[in-house]
């Protein structure tokens, strides 16, 4: 999932130009960029468009690599670092209701996803958007993690049971969904994770299309395996500042410009799934689809009672699901979640 992040940072754009009396004021400003390659990688040169365009919103952006997210993310926590990009899952602990995106089942495809971003652009929702010294200023699409698995026989919850599933440490909410289903969760990280696959020392892991090739996930499926084409969660990656150090407005204006690459961010996650040979690929029967939505809704509520998942989030992307698919049969349930 190294990649993953680094890929999801696509903040491919235009140059703005900056009039000299903006380029006066502009502030300086140190950026945490995750990117597994450091300098060199796709996430660091890509950033660098994002640096053009914060110059003709006042602030001078020196970019720094990082090949250790939760370095970045620790650094850019004790303000080491102004801003960062990272994983949405990894700065919920900056701010709960973004975070709370990348929950799982609770955005079914690139549609409502595109409708969740879209919506978290509107300055209608900017309060939302800081949370005590924390701003998010821009989240990406990175892809739908998928289920994989080392053995196709492994094709229902209850053969999941007893199982080893890779959990991102950071992220409690995974374990207890693991523990839910009668399974192993395994506590890893972003640059193990795809190693402890293809190793054998776990049997399932979640992760986008985007990840197949460059974490050689294809030795883990090895011939028995497959990819589960049911979207488990939506990955989404945040741009976070420091709010005190940016210009009154920044923040804005980074969500809207940064949601405008939408569409670039896609075309890279759909090139990357497109190109996971097709044999790969398992497809759920309708009947287990809905059986499989119903269990994620539950444990959607249950993990929001229990304060991993924002509750307003949650509504949010429930009123997103019914005006897109009103036939859901959550729909017709009076619970808001």
């Amino acid at each position: 999932m190294n990649t993953i992040k680094a890929a999801a940072l696509v903040l491919l754009g235009t140059s703005l130009a900056l009039p000299a009396q903006a380029q006066a004021q502009a502030s300086n400003i140190k950026m945490c960029i995750f990117d597994i390659a450091g300098r060199s990688g796709p996430a660091f040169a890509q950033a660098r468009d994002y640096a053009v365009a914060a110059k003709g919103w006042g602030a001078n952006i020196e970019l720094e690599a990082y090949v250790d997210e939760r370095l970045a993310a620790e650094d850019f926590k004790t303000g080491k670092c102004d801003a960062a990009a990272i994983s949405t899952l990894r700065g919920r602990q900056f701010n709960k209701f973004v975070g709370s995106i990348d929950s799982i089942g609770a955005v079914p495809t690139y549609k409502h996803l595109r409708t969740v971003i879209d919506l978290m652009s509107s300055p209608k929702l900017n309060d939302k958007m800081t949370s005590g010294l924390f701003e998010v200023a821009g989240i990406l699409p990175i892809g739908a993690a998928y289920v994989m698995v080392n053995d196709r026989a492994i094709n229902s919850v209850e053969k999941a049971a007893g199982k080893k599933i890779a959990v991102l440490d950071y992220d409690k909410s995974q374990a207890k969904m693991v523990q839910q289903l009668g399974a192993q969760p395994v506590a890893s990280e972003v640059i193990n994770f795809g190693t402890k696959f293809n190793n054998g020392q776990v049997d399932i892991i979640a992760a986008p299309a985007i990840a197949y090739q460059p974490l050689e996930l294809y030795k883990g499926i090895g011939s028995k395996g497959g990819i589960y084409r049911f979207p488990l969660v939506q990955l989404t990656a945040n741009i976070l500042i420091r709010k005190d150090k940016f210009p009154e407005g920044f923040g804005q204006k980074s969500r809207v410009w940064i949601q405008q690459q939408f569409d670039r961010a896609i075309a890279l996650v759909d090139t990357s799934e497109k190109a996971v040979p097709a044999a790969a690929w398992l497809d759920i029967p309708a009947g287990d689809r809905e059986k499989y939505d119903v269990l994620m809704r539950e444990s959607r509520i249950q993990m929001t009672a229990d304060g991993f998942y924002d509750p307003e989030m949650m509504k949010i992307l429930k009123r997103i699901r019914c005006r897109l698919d009103a036939s859901l049969g959550e729909c017709a349930d009076k619970r808001e979640l």
